[in-house]
Order: structure tokens, then sequence, then C-alpha cells
């Protein structure tokens, strides 16, 4: 998408460039001979300098030449011996002598060196001297170039010369333009450029763009010559600031000094004299905003600001006043506010850019009197409206590029009618309505994804057989899509429809054709039944995506033929395919396979597969240490199927690029593999539900980038791991439901678990008082602020894992348990339930203020509810049942406005229960079992003399010994919430692969009287 909008630019200023160049040049042409014959010697000279280069007509120059509009072809091929060397090709001399005063090999396809002692030098009467666009192999440039006593024009640009520029080059003191630009090995020196500045009195023209200056001063250039016209320092490594007094110079007419990242500069306040006809000033830091005298540069053709970074500021109204203007970009130079009407008077503009600013508002209607307009770019903005809909609009229009805005409406009619465009990229924006039919066939690229169009495929899309992009994924379109619609789409490389309402129907396609040119294919959740027969002969494909479809059964074997050696991206997740025979692509890389009815043994990838994901199947046996050759594997997801066996040791060894291994619900059994070497990069490591045993492996001590570890319904064995609290990024920890005991042994490190969100260690048999030190360490669950973790999930949007994956782990959330298959990184919750644990609930706890939930339930907690609770103030759930709690539930819960999930019941709390807000929302369920309670919702009324006592009332630390049971399974919902799930934790099915997050009914319907004997057999939810 992106290499279009590059390739015009680069188009456009080259253009410009070299139309103002060969102007300027024209004052420098010299004439041929009528009646003299050249010198002897000088043809001698010649001769041998011809001699001593070679001639490659295929040099990596040519292209550039066309380019520039110059022939490119072998001058020196019309140099004879004995024939007149004023006669030949390139060599001009003078009427009356005869000497050669001009040579232009420009584009001749030269190849080889020029030494100190080449004939090129023999030519002492030289006024002109052209090699552009030539290859002298790095060479260095000799200082002979400086005895030219009489030259007035000297171009070397584009051909290769490497090194440093010769002093003796400021020697010419009669030059008038000297062009040394594009030779990126060379460098300028100080006192060499001081030469040039010093000498060089007439000239008029210096280009010593890619010519290497980053060690010189910039305020050396302040005495350049007043009779400078042309200045081009593109891409040269200056530094420091640069001499406000050149812009002021009286014939300056081009000043470009594009990409010196290093540069700054006071942007100037212009007169009305500048007679500037192009000025690029991109990649410079400016200390200003864009002023209002910019609209005095009334002769301005061409301006070029990109990646300048004002102060910031908008566009100013004066911008209308450059009626001149062909050519105005100005990405990425932290513009804001609304766009100028005045841009309208710019008659003209051929190239306007104005992309990745903060402009807002809307595009002006008057932008439509841009007849002349070509290249309209305003990508990456915060425009929103339509855009302006005139039946004459834009009519040369050959790209456009509005991406990443807030525009909306229907797309406007002239979009269809333009017999130049090629190029619309529209996507990410708002757009809806139909798309309409297409007059002209001339388009190459439609790129409108991302946005809410509706409607069927306009049918004249089967027309455009210059198309090579077409890109309409993420809409709302609908309707059956024929397979013979891209038949005379021969020049295709990308077809993306996936995750609208469409139906591809390949039955009854009149004859089977191929797209040879195909390489991107995106058919997800397009109702596909079967692999579409299009793809036959594509052998350059290296993306497909056919997920979410109605694929049944095997993959057909013409398919093993497709991309074979180029398919690095296959997708087929979410389908019925029920068995992989091969997997032949031999470049293959991202292989996802998940969610199919795919049986038996597991089949290993090729080894060069980054990314393998076959969870959700029905593979069965034990996984083959063969793919611990997989030595490039990143992320592993074999999760949910029947593998069983051993954990091959080998994969501990894989953990050096190993960044996710999943292995949970599975049958596996044995130990842990203690193999995780030094710099395991794993991130995520989750063996959720499967028959592990014995102690945990220091090993996993390697993984320092660790982030989630999920070890959970297993049969460990051991006591609590609290060498675990040294990860330093550890932001999971699951250990509920297995085989642990003994204290919960603090660590003394005041960094313990400092990044820990969720904290899961239920449902073993752990003793003791609760891990105060630890709670003190949850640093993460402290004033977790919105704009920290605003639409963010672990593993995703910028985390390490990239977007393609999402972690998940087995939780209980208000009281269900669940798989959370994508984390939101506001989620923070504690779980201790169903342990032993004794003593009071630690005030620390109410510091935790981030904190959404806590599960406290089925221990032998005793004294009363701290009151500091109440500072929890993002606490969503709260469960403290079958406990032996006493005293009184504290009012301060009262403010606690997000609470929808509280459960105290089974303890022997007394007094009234708080009213108002959410506890007007809590059932009987919540309280029950606490026959001291009164007051709403439970039955028993508060009369004064069964008010608690007033030592009761708001204390903290009472101990009692009163028997518990269990409940905590669907009670205490608030506010009508059916299961108690805050939609800031779910995402519904979109249709991206580890993005869904699926909902699944209980496989056990749990009833309440066996919730309270703490049956957990059920296999909850999903999300």
């Amino acid at each position: 998408m992106m290499w279009c909008l590059l390739r015009a630019y680069q188009f456009l200023f080259l253009v410009l460039f070299f139309q103002f160049f060969q102007a300027n040049l024209s004052s420098y042409s010299l004439s041929s001979p009528t009646t003299q014959l050249c010198s002897h010697d000088e043809a001698v000279a010649l001769i041998q300098f011809k001699s001593s280069v070679s001639v490659n007509q295929f040099y990596s120059y040519s292209s550039d030449c066309d380019f520039a509009g110059i022939k490119s072809y072998p001058k020196t091929d019309s140099w004879k011996e004995g024939t007149d060397c004023c006669s030949w090709d390139g060599v001009t001399c003078e009427n009356i002598t005869g000497h050669v005063i001009g040579l232009d090999l420009s584009c001749s396809g030269l190849y080889g060196t020029i030494p100190s002692n080449s004939t090129l030098f023999h030519l002492p009467h030289l006024q002109k001297l052209n090699l552009a666009f030539n290859d002298f192999n790095s060479s260095k440039m000799s200082s002979k170039f400086g005895g030219f006593a009489s030259l007035l024009y000297l171009n070397l640009s584009r051909s290769n010369f490497a090194g440093q520029v010769p002093s003796q080059v400021s020697h010419l003191s009669k030059l008038v333009s000297l062009d040394l630009s594009q030779n990126y090995d060379q460098t300028l020196q100080q006192h060499a450029l001081e030469g040039l500045v010093h000498n060089l009195t007439e000239v008029r023209d210096l280009f010593l763009d890619g010519t290497g200056m980053s060690s010189i001063n910039p305020n050396v250039l302040r005495n350049l010559s007043s009779s400078l016209r042309s200045l081009s320092l593109n891409h040269c490594g200056l530094r420091g600031k640069f001499p406000e007094n050149i812009f002021h110079l009286p014939n300056l007419k081009l000043l470009n000094l594009r990409d010196n990242g290093y540069l700054s500069l006071n942007f100037p306040q212009f007169n009305g004299s500048s007679h500037l006809k192009l000025l690029g000033l991109s990649y410079m830091s400016f200390s200003r905003e864009l002023f209002e005298s910019i609209g005095k540069l009334v002769s301005l053709e061409h301006l070029e600001l990109s990646y300048a970074l004002f102060s910031g500021g908008g566009l100013p109204n004066s911008i209308g006043n450059l009626i001149s203007l062909k050519y105005l970009r100005l990405l990425n130079s932290n513009l804001s506010g609304p766009i100028p009407r005045s841009l309208g008077n710019l008659s003209q503009l051929s190239y306007l850019c104005l992309s990745e600013n903060s402009f807002s508002g809307s595009i002006p209607s008057s932008l439509t009197n841009l007849k002349h307009l070509e290249f309209f770019y305003l990508f990456g903005n915060m425009l929103e409206g339509s855009i302006p809909d005139e039946v004459t609009a834009f009519p040369n229009l050959i790209s456009l590029s509005l991406f990443e805005n807030f525009l909306n409406g229907t797309l406007p009619s002239w979009l269809y009618t333009i017999s130049s465009l090629k190029y619309i990229i529209l996507s990410n924006n708002q757009f809806s309505g139909h798309m309409k039919e297409f007059q002209y066939n001339s388009l190459e690229e439609i790129m409108l994804h991302n946005n809410k169009l509706q409607g069927p495929i306009p049918s004249s899309i089967s027309q455009l057989v210059n198309l090579t992009f077409l890109h309409l994924s993420s809409n709302n379109l609908s309707g059956i899509v024929e397979s013979s619609m891209f038949s005379k789409l021969q020049n295709l490389h990308w077809l993306d429809l996936s995750l609208n309402r469409l139906s591809l129907n390949s039955n009854g396609t009149s004859a089977v054709y191929t797209l040879p040119n195909l390489e991107y294919l995106g058919l997800s959740f397009c109702n596909v039944s079967e692999f579409p027969q299009f793809l036959r002969g594509s052998k350059s494909l290296y993306h497909l995506d056919l997920s979410n479809n109605k694929i049944f059964g095997k993959i057909p074997k013409w398919m093993w033929d497709v991309g074979k050696n180029s398919l690095a991206y296959l997708n087929l997740s979410h389908n019925s395919l029920t068995d992989i025979e091969q997997l032949p692509w031999k470049e293959i890389q991202f292989l996802d396979l998940s969610s199919n009815l795919i049986h038996g043994d597991l089949r290993i990838p090729p080894f060069t597969t980054s990314v393998f994901f076959i969870s959700n199947n029905s593979l069965s046996g034990e996984v083959s240490s063969l793919i611990c050759n997989m030595t490039s594997l990143g992320y592993l997801d074999l999760s949910h199927n029947n593998l069983s066996g051993i954990i091959p040791n080998c994969l501990g060894n894989l953990s050096g690029n190993l960044w996710m291994l999943n292995l949970q619900m599975n049958k596996f059994h044995g130990i842990i593999p203690p193999t995780f070497t030094k710099g395991c990069q794993l991130k995520n490591l989750n063996l959720n539900g499967n028959q592990l045993e014995g102690p945990l492996t220091r090993s996993i001590l390697n993984c320092r980038g660790l982030e989630l570890l999920d070890l959970g319904d297993n049969k460990i064995n051991d006591r609590f791991p609290h060498w675990l609290g040294s990860l330093p990024e550890l932001q999971v920890l699951v250990l509920r439901s297995n085989q642990l005991q003994g204290s919960v042994q603090d660590n003394k490190s005041s960094n313990s678990f400092s990044k820990i969100q969720i904290f899961d260690i239920s449902s073993n048999s752990f003793t003791g008082t609760l891990p105060v030190r630890y709670i003190k360490n949850f640093k993460a669950m402290i004033n977790l602020t919105e704009n920290e973790s605003a639409m963010r999930y672990m593993g995703v949007n910028g985390g390490s894992s990239g977007e393609f994956y999402s972690y998940s782990i087995e939780i209980t959330i208000k009281g269900v348990e669940m798989e959370v298959v994508k984390i939101f990184t506001k989620l923070t919750s504690i779980d201790l339930s169903n342990n032993k644990f004794q003593g009071d609930i630690p005030k620390i706890i109410g510091k935790l203020n981030s904190l959404k939930g806590l599960n406290l339930s089925h221990n032998n907690l005793s004294g009363c509810i701290p009151t500091s609770i109440g500072n929890l103030i993002s606490l969503e759930w709260l469960d403290l049942s079958s406990n032996k709690l006493v005293g009184t539930i504290p009012e301060r819960l009262i403010d606690l406005t997000s609470l929808s999930v509280f459960n105290v019941s089974e303890n022997h709390l007394q007094g009234q229960i708080p009213q108002g807000k959410q506890f007007n929302t809590f059932g009987n369920d919540s309280y029950e079992g606490n026959k001291g309670l009164c007051g709403f919702p439970v039955s028993k009324g508060c009369g004064d003399s069964e008010l608690a006592p007033s030592n009761w009332l708001e204390e903290d630390g009472l101990k009692s010994n009163i028997a518990f049971g269990w409940k905590v399974v669907l009670i205490g919902y608030g506010c009508g919430v059916v299961f108690g799930m805050e939609i800031g934790y779910v995402a519904f099915q979109t249709g991206k692969p580890k993005w869904l997050v699926t909902l699944v009914e209980d496989r056990h319907h749990k009833r309440r009287k066996m919730s309270k004997r703490g049956n957990r057999k059920g296999r909850g939810r999903r999300i």
C-alpha cells in the first residue's frame, strides 16, 4: 500500500528537481563546432580515456537516467580514431580553435576508475564536464579534477565515487555549477568546504546531496556567494544550527536541506522579495510554528516540510497565496487544527500531502477546485465528516489516500467516474452505504477495509483488469460472491474479503481459472465450503487465510503445490478439517490449524515454522521429540487436545527462542521438564489442566522475562515456590487446584511479585496466616490508571508477543470458573480460597486500590472484616464466605460502587446489613448462614434489641471458631447481571484467531448444594 505513495512522491520530487535543474543548465550550453577540426592531442587523449574504462549497457543507474528524462546509451561507441572528435557524441569543441571545451558522458554506462594519470586530465580547455550516472566502482575522486582552470560546470553526481572530496576542487574558481550529489560513500571535510565557500565566488548552483558532512559546522555556509541560485544538501548528516541568512540570498531559487535529522533552524520570516521556487526542509527541527509569512513566497512551486516537527500550531491561511505551487508535502509535521479553505486557491497544485498530522474538522469543499490535482494524501489525521461530493471534482486524480481518519458518509460519486484514477486507499474510516459501479478500468488498488460499507460487491470490479490490490475486509458487505468475479483479474496480487457477511460461491463456475500472480488471499468468515479452485497454479502465494469457514474433511492434494516454495502464512483455524496428511510448504512460518476436528497423532510441521497453533482439536498420542528440531519455533499452542505421555524434555532446550508454550487441557503426566536453559525467552508458560506431578523445577528461573505462569489443575506436590517472586516481569501466577501445602513463605525481598496482577493459589492445602509481605509487594495492583491500561490486553497491543496472540488462563471470576482467553490489563485479582489459612484478614490489603477481585472464601479466617476494604474502589467481586469471621459488615463497603458480586455467607457476622447503592442489589444468598445479620434482604428485621454490641461495630481483629461451608458460585449478583462478567473483560467473537473470546456453557450445571461442599468438577466457562 505505502510503496505507491513513496514512488509517487519520489517521482514528483525528481521530476520537479530535474525540470528546475535542466532549466538552470540552459545558460551553460556550449556551441558545437562548424569548421575547425579538434586538436590531435585531445583526440588521442579521448581515445585513451575510452580504452581505460569499460561500457556496461545494463548498469544499475540506467533506470535512474530514464527516470530523469536523460537518454541512456554508450556515447563512446561513436568515438573512432581518424575521425573528427568534435563530431563525437558528448564532445563539444570551441568554434575557432577546435579545443575540446565540453564533455558530456552522462548515462553512458561507463565502468571503471579514473586515476590521477588518466588522459581525461589532458583536456586543459574544458569548460563543462559531466560524468553523471556512471559507475566508477567506489574509487576515490582524483585531486586532478581541481586542475581544470577554465571549468565552469562539473557534474559527477550518481557516479559511485567514494572517499573524501579532494580540497583541490576549491581551485576551480570559475565554477558556476558543482554537482557531486548522490555519491553516498563520499565525504566532505571542514577545510574543503571552507575552500569551496571562499574561492567559488561565482558559483550559482551547488549540489552536494548524500555527501557525508557530519563533521562540518553549518555556520561555514553563511558566507556563500550572493549569486547562489541553488543549494541542495539533502541527506548530508549535517548537525547544529543552519544559518538563517541563506534564506535571504537575493538570487536563491532552490534550497533543499531534506533528511538532516540533527539540523535545526529557526523558521524564518519571509519578505516579498524572495525568488524561491523549491524549498525542501524535511526531517528538521524547528523551534517555531509555521509562520503566516510563508504566504509571501509567491514564486514557490515546490514546498517539502515533512517530518519537520514544528513547535505546534496549524497550517496558516496564507498558504493559499502560493498560487504557483505545484507540490505541497507536510507529512508528519506536528500540525493541527482545521485544513485551511484557502488551499482551494492553489489551482496549479498536482501533489498534496498533509498526512500523519493532527488535522481535525472536515475536508474543505474548496479543495474540489484543484482541477490539476493528481496525488491527494490526508491519511493519519483526525478528519471527520464526509468527502466533498461534486461531479466535477478532481478530474485528473491518480491516487487518493485518506485512510486512518474518522471520515463517514457514503463514498463520493466522482470516485467511480474519474478515468485517470489508479489508487483508492480509504481504509480505517467509518464510511457506510453501498458501493456503486466503477465506470473505468484504470484502477490498480482498492483499499476500503475497516469501514462500515454495506451491500454487495459491485459487479464492475470483475472488469478492472489492471487491479492488483483489492482489500475490502472488515465491513458489513453482504451477498453471494461468485468465484467467477475474479476470473479476468489476472494481475491480482492481493485479495482480502474477510470479516464481512459475504458467501463465496465456487459452484457453477463455467471454467476453472487461475490467478497466477496472487500472493495474498484472505477469505476469513466468508462461508467458504471448499478450497477455492482459483488457487490452482498460484505458485507465488505467501499468505492464505481461510479461517472461520465451513471447510470439511481433508486438504485436497492439489493444494500441496500451491505456494509450495513461497507460502509463509497459513491460517485454516475454525473449520471442520479432519485430517492433515501433509504439511509440504517449505517456507511456512505461521501455521494455525486450531479449532478443527483434526484427530490422530500430532504431525510435525516444517522446521522453518516459528508460529504453530493446533489447539482445540482431537489430537491424541504422545508428542514426538522431533518437534525439538523446530529451532525457529517462537510460539507453540497444543492446548485443548487429548495429547498424553510426558512433555519432551527437549522442549525446554528450545526456550532460547520459544516465547510462548501452551499445553493446557491435555493429559500430559510426569514432571515439568527441568531443562529451561539460561537465556530462556519464554513470556507465557501454560500447563494448566494436565496430570503433571512432582515438585516445580527451578530451571523456570532462567526465564527472566516470564509474564504468565499457569500450572493450575495438575497434581504438583510441593511447598509454595517463593523463589518465583524473583522473576521480575511476572504478571500472572496461577497455581490453583494442585497438591501444594505448607505456609506461603514470605520472600524477604521488597520486589517479590511486584508486577503481579493475577495471583491465584486457590484449592491447595496452604496453612498459616495470609502472606502479608507479598500483599505489600503487589505494586501493580495499586494506582493502575485508565490511561495506562485502556484497550490493552496481556500479550497484545505492543506487548512482546505481538498482536496475533493474547494470554489465556483458568481462574474463577465473580464465582464462575472459566478460561479467560484474552486478559484485559485492568484485570487484577487475588484468589486464596479453598485452603487452610487462618488468622485475621490483614488491613494492608486495603492499599490495593486497583484490585478488581478478592476471593478468600473457604478458609479458617477469623476476626472482623477490615474497614480498609472500603478503600478498594475498583473492586467488582468480593468473596469472604465460609470462614469464621465475626463482627459487622463495614458501612464503608457501601462506597464500593463497582461491586457486583458480594458473598459473606457461612460466617458468624452480626448486626445490620449496610443499605443503599450496590447493597440494595445483593440477594439473600450473599448473607445466609450468618444468624446474627438483620435487615434487607434477609427476613430478620433489626430491632433495637437485635443490634450488635457497640464494640463489634467497625472493629477489626476479633476471633471466632464458627464452622463454615462452601457458597460461591452464581450468588450475590447485583444489577441483574446474569453471570457477573463486566463487558470490559470480554470481547465477543470478532474473527481473529486468539482474539476470540467464547462463552461455553458449564459442562455440569452446579447446584447450590454441591457448591457448598466445594465441588469443582465442572469446567466453567471460557471467556
